[in-house]
């Protein structure tokens, strides 16, 4: 569906810009997903990549998380995004600019109907601000953390950019084995909780005592499971 929709918006372009485009996939190749993950099945791509270009209002039977799940909505759509392996449709309903995942998307009809854009929409300014706003919302706690200097430069590896931050503006000065202590936001205790067994024992939790409890629980199961004086033992 990505290719029909890229053939529809090369159709559209004028001859010197379909030239050009042409030129820059030769050079330049985007593979969004990670090497673990499949991107979105999107049978409605090719269809949405088409209002956008053509400024034609679409109506869509939508399927979202809250109740009532599916709904019926107008939409003029304003510009497509793919992050990470998702493809997101920005429009304009009823109640301004939106997004939505374009996989949520159960059935979609093309109006005969064209619409203006909202003359002062920039996309990429929309996108970023949502991104910011999304990540503020993300994290309503904090956690009191010692690192290993060896975690410290795992840590600048395996995690986002708010807490790498916060990592380097509160890190204490290194102790007489090169630990530091740090302040860090977390998303909740469950989410912290896999998050930082990957760094294993070059982490420390200080607080919240229910994150450490929590990580102690692991590290007392894995114990049992791997004890020191008995190497290469199966459990039967």
């Amino acid at each position: 569906m990505l290719a029909a929709a890229q053939l529809k918006l090369d159709a559209a372009l004028p001859a010197d810009l379909r030239a050009r485009a042409a030129l820059v996939r030769e050079r330049f190749h985007l593979d969004a997903p990670g090497w673990y993950y499949d991107s979105d099945s999107v049978p409605h791509l090719s269809t949405v990549a088409d209002t956008v270009w053509k400024q034609q209002r679409i109506e869509v039977r939508y399927r979202r998380w809250r109740a009532p799940t599916d709904v019926t909505r107008r939409l003029d759509p304003h510009g497509i995004v793919l992050k990470a392996g998702r493809w997101y449709l920005v429009a304009r309903d009823y109640r301004g600019i939106r997004t939505y995942r374009v996989n949520q998307i159960l059935h979609l009809a093309v109006l005969a109907e064209h619409f203006e854009r909202a003359e002062d929409f920039d996309l990429a300014e929309y996108w970023a601000a949502g991104i910011t706003e999304f990540r503020a919302g993300l994290h309503q706690g904090k956690a009191t953390i010692r690192l290993s200097p060896a975690g410290r430069n795992r840590a600048a590896e395996l995690y986002n950019a708010e807490t790498i931050r916060a990592l380097h503006a509160t890190a204490s000065p290194p102790d007489q084995d090169g630990w530091v202590r740090a302040v860090v936001p977390i998303e909740s205790t469950e989410n912290a909780q896999s998050e930082f067994l990957r760094l294993g024992a070059d982490i420390e939790i200080i607080e919240p005592t229910e994150l450490r409890a929590r990580i102690s629980t692991v590290a007392r199961g894995l114990a049992a499971i791997y004890p020191a004086d008995q190497p290469g033992q199966a459990s039967s």
